[in-house]
């Protein structure tokens, strides 16, 4: 599945009814988005390819996925160590295709 997500295609997650839109991406990291109206803001959650994890980051206060530069920047800071994914609210993915 991931090796197949090209930046822009669209993400369904079940039980959810809007898709996520993939914005930004590297061999190890998916960065998905979808807008939030009611705050303005977005919600989003990072696939780490290598570790079959989805999980928001590990920051306290989560922000700075709003466009696609700041998800750059994210991306920037998860290749470096800056931040990570987070380990008490993310799920394991279960594809043998990752």
């Amino acid at each position: 599945m991931s090796q197949l997500l090209k930046v822009g295609d669209k993400v369904y997650i079940q039980q959810e009814k809007k898709p996520y839109k993939v914005i930004c991406r590297d061999d190890r990291y998916i960065i998905c988005t979808k807008p939030m109206n009611l705050k303005k803001t977005v919600l989003y959650f990072i696939i780490d390819i290598k570790e079959k994890w989805m999980a928001p980051d590990n920051m306290l206060f989560c922000s700075g996925y709003e466009t696609k530069e700041d998800c750059k920047e994210r991306l920037k800071e998860l290749q470096n160590g800056t931040i990570a994914l987070s380990f008490k609210r993310g799920i394991k993915l279960d594809l043998d295709i990752i």
